[in-house]
């Protein structure tokens, strides 16, 4: 009994931070004194002592001035699955099989752990099975730092540990723009406190299998800042478990998490024309939370250099977008040699669009892509390729705003700009700087606004708009100096449209109304004749405000016609319905003589036309604006709009309705007849039209003219029709059609009914334009040989198995076919006629090879092709892109390592440009 009472004093002491106790040896000692029969029975259930929170004061009162903190600070909590022994010998705890223990922020588990209460130690160590295989794994915890060692040794008083082949995984990364795993691994580490652990023969690498990674990095001694960073001496990488050339003596790795600032590892190689190249080399930097910045540069040894800055920003709610500013200097040749040149290029993109969520009264956006015209075709950057066969730059930047007041008014300020690539071309660049545009709300002064609007009277409406815009047009030379302002023009329009509209016989709906123009300028022309060579010119420019005011008349009827043919709900095709929309449109505008005045010579007298006829003229003419019409004009207009769709029955069983199916999406005609045409009154007839096939996959479109009347051997239009001519009714002078088709082999693959709705709100084929390219890869991917940076659409990926696939091998294609004609002249020419296509195939879940290419019918010529070769090499990535003819030949190898961490670990090459 006495010994019994000794073990509940030690548990008790145990758990109270008591940091020895020396308990006597259990044995029996014989005494001279008669025993008595302790009233006190101890309990056998140490766990309610072992978790009690609460501690026995002492009523005498402690000196507060020798008060010593108890070394352990909380209860340590203890679990094991078999067993937990309790040796007073050994003055230890041992927990076998699933054995855990928590003390404040520390959590430790492991098939096996033994506890030093004297020493307040703790060994965590793995158990061996009937085979002889290790199992149970020590996990450590502590705080949010995790490591997963053999075996560990850690003191609960000085939070040091001793840990044998540990392995623990670091997120560190760009934040919002994705992260990575850094995976550390090394024989022994010591921890010395919290934040700083020592390695030896330490093993870095991001690859997912940590025990036989395909690299790593090996460093012999290291300090490791949890979340911070790694300081190691010796480094140096191994593939394969086999050393590579490439070493350091030091080295520095981050391990922050969220976006830290570092420098970018740049690209060597050379090029004929350039020499050798140092490319995309520079530095990273975090702005903000919401903001970064990416600073680069490249550099020849011909003298040749690029600088290049990227930034991106994203508020949530609010707005998103991003910056792309690239700035050359090109050198071809060396100094001393006829062909030697010089010249700088630049190119500028901004995208900023903003969440409706924002602002629903105000919105601002902007498109932003300007620069010098031979910009892409100078570049030797690999992702300019596919954007050296676009012929236009084009931007466009709006802010708009809504007064929701009754009569609400929208407003917008626009500054647009439009380039033309070809350098032959001057005065390639259109701007507007700006164009403000404000309009009122149709107003019905005649009706109550709440209340359904009936008759003539009742439907009688007016708005105002005003359209003001300065524009400029200049050349690469002036453009962003100040002579691109010397032939800027500014106006102004205001409108004032006031119609009508009611039906007639239920079935006809007629609109009448008429517009009023008042059109303000800042600069009108005077003109006149060389009474010698009879050529005219601007005399004289007048820099004042002057005003001008036109109107005219328009009515129009039209009708909505059904046609409906029913083959029987037995037949394939059930129903046809025809969709006829035709109407008929009169305009009458009158003569504005009162803008014109006679046209004189450098003599000062009246000139005449080779028919005898007096010159006039405005001083409108060339103004924004223009001049108002000297000639009347009462014309009707004729179109006529169709659609054709179909119900076939459906090839699911179970479909209760029959499938609706467009055959054609529209096809419009249109002309007109001007009665006060002294001739040729009947003009071109236009036609246009679209289909989409094969659920949506295929899309057609054409378009073209007509002309009703003949042409002389000049090829003149005459006053004599066509058919009256020996000919047919009309004559095409020009047409246009487009065909463009993607399919994949995921159209071949059954899907049920939730995949079918799914499949119909997506686009995998979106032909849109971005920046003024192609958003396929008809032209070449420009992304293809991207290095690897992550941006802030970058998702984490699924590990792909690297095995053959069964049966099927998933693929794409994209097809698209133009062709142009034109006859005119009766020249019977085809102007344009190309064919591209674009295809990739994943060979297995870890091999895609593309390509694209096309041929140019009219020009007997290939488009830009492109062949591109993918491998993923588990923790790395191999790229290959080849042009191997034409004007862009070269090819692009790129191997390097897929984590954003090591990205910079890399070797990029490409050819010598032709």
């Amino acid at each position: 009994m006495q010994s019994n009472k000794h073990l509940l004093l030690l548990l008790i002491l145990l758990f109270s931070g008591i940091t020895s106790l020396f308990a006597q040896e259990n044995k029996v000692v014989v005494l001279p004194i008669k025993s008595t029969k302790d009233s006190i029975v101890a309990t056998k259930d140490f766990s309610a002592i072992a978790i009690k929170d609460t501690t026995v004061v002492d009523s005498i009162k402690i000196d507060s001035v020798n008060k010593k903190q108890p070394l352990l600070l909380d209860k340590i909590k203890y679990t094991a699955k078999d067993y937990v022994k309790l040796s007073q010998k050994d003055q230890k705890i041992y927990l076998y099989n699933e054995a855990e223990i928590q003390y404040q922020d520390t959590q430790l588990k492991a098939g096996i752990i033994i506890m030093d209460y004297i020493k307040n130690e703790v060994y965590a160590g793995r158990l061996k099975d009937s085979l002889g295989n290790y199992t149970q794994t020590p996990f450590f915890k502590q705080g949010e730092n995790v490591v997963i060692p053999d075996s560990i040794r850690f003191n609960f008083d000085t939070q040091k540990a001793l840990i044998w082949n540990s392995r623990t995984e670091q997120q560190a990364g760009l934040g919002s723009l994705g992260s990575d795993a850094m995976k550390v691994y090394a024989q022994i580490t010591k921890k010395e406190n919290d934040s700083v652990y020592f390695l030896s023969k330490g093993r870095l690498t991001t690859a997912k299998d940590t025990v036989n990674p395909d690299y790593y990095i090996l460093v012999n001694k290291a300090k490791f800042v949890p979340k911070k960073k790694v300081i190691a001496g010796f480094s140096n990488l191994y593939i394969a478990d086999v050393p590579t050339p490439i070493a350091l003596p030091f080295a520095y790795f981050p391990m922050t998490e969220g976006r830290s600032g570092g420098i970018i590892f740049p690209t060597f190689g050379n090029v004929a024309d350039r020499g050798y190249f140092i490319q995309n080399g520079g530095y990273y930097l975090p702005i903000s939370d919401y903001a970064d910045l990416e600073l680069t540069g490249d550099l020849y040894t011909n003298g040749s250099y690029g600088l290049n800055s990227r930034s991106v920003y994203v508020k949530r709610y609010k707005f998103r977008g991003g910056f792309n500013l690239q700035y050359q200097n090109i050198v071809n040749s060396q100094k001393g040699f006829d062909d030697y040149s010089r010249s700088t290029s630049y190119n500028i993109q901004w995208n900023h669009s903003q969440d409706t969520k924002a602002n629903p009264n105000s919105r601002f956006s902007a498109s932003v892509n300007l620069g010098s015209s031979q910009y892409y075709q100078n570049s030797l950057r690999a992702q300019d390729l596919s954007n050296t066969q676009n012929n236009t730059l084009s931007s466009s930047i709006s802010y708009s705003k809504t007064f929701p007041e009754y009569p609400s008014v929208n407003m917008s300020l626009t500054a647009s700009h439009r380039q033309l690539t070809s350098a032959s071309i001057t005065d390639n660049i259109d701007m507007t700087l700006p164009t403000f545009q404000a309009s009122m709300e149709r107003i019905y002064p005649f009706a109550n606004r709440d209340g359904v609007k009936k008759g003539i009277i009742q439907n009688i409406n007016f708005q105002y708009d005003v359209n003001a815009s300065n524009t400029l047009k200049t050349n690469d030379t002036d453009f962003l100096t100040a002579r691109m302002f010397d032939n800027a023009k500014v106006g102004a329009k205001h409108r004032l449209p006031i119609t009508t509209n009611f039906k007639i016989a239920k079935y006809f709906s007629v609109s009448v109304g008429g517009n009023y123009e008042d059109v303000w300028t800042l600069q009108t022309y005077t003109r006149q004749t060389d009474a010698t060579t009879k050529v005219e010119s601007v005399a004289d420019t007048i820099n004042s405000f002057d005003r001008y005011n036109n109107y005219n008349f328009s009515a129009s009827i039209g009708t909505t016609i059904y046609g409906m043919f029913n083959f029987g709900d037995d037949k394939k095709i059930q129903k046809l319905r025809h969709v006829l929309r035709p109407s008929i449109s009169y305009g009458y505008t009158p003569s504005f003589e009162q803008f014109y005045e006679n046209l004189l010579d450098s003599n000062g007298a009246l000139t005449y036309d080779s028919g005898g006829n007096l010159q006039r003229y405005s001083r409108f003419e060339g103004t924004l604006n223009g001049a108002p019409s000297l000639n009347r004009s009462n014309s009707m207009s004729f179109s006529l709009a169709n659609t054709l769709e179909a119900k076939v029955r459906s090839k699911d069983s179970t479909d209760t309705e029959p499938k609706k199916i467009s055959i054609l999406n529209n096809l419009n005609l249109s002309t007109s007849y001007n009665f006060n045409a002294d001739s040729l009154k009947l003009s071109p007839i236009s036609f246009s039209g679209g289909t989409a096939i094969f659920n949506k996959k295929m899309t057609i479109n054409f378009a073209g003219t007509m002309d009703p009347y003949a042409i002389d051997n000049n090829g003149d239009r005459i006053n004599t029709f066509n058919k009256a001519n020996g000919g047919s009714l009309v004559r095409l002078t020009n047409a246009r059609a487009n065909i463009s088709y993607g399919f994949s082999s995921k159209d071949f693959e059954k899907k049920d009914k939730d995949e079918k709705e799914i499949e119909k709100e997506e686009n995998p084929f979106d032909y849109g334009a971005a920046s003024g390219g192609r958003t396929d890869d008809l032209f070449g991917d420009p992304d293809f040989m991207n290095n690897g940076r992550p941006n802030m659409n970058d998702t984490a990926e699924e590990e792909k198995e690297t095995e053959f696939y069964a049966n099927k091998i998933p693929w794409d294609l994209r097809l698209a076919y133009t062709v142009g004609y034109s006859n005119p002249n009766r020249q019977n020419t085809i102007n344009s006629h190309s064919l591209m296509f674009s295809g990739n195939i994943e060979l297995t879940p870890k091999w895609k090879v593309g390509a694209s290419s096309g041929y140019d019918f009219a020009n007997s010529g290939f488009t830009i092709t492109q062949l591109r070769f993918q491998r993923e090499l588990g923790s790395f990535n191999l790229r290959f892109n080849w042009t191997p003819f034409g004007t862009y030949e070269r090819w692009d190898f790129f191997i390097g390592i897929s984590s954003s961490i090591l990205q910079d670990l890399k070797w990029d090459k490409q050819s010598q440009r032709r």
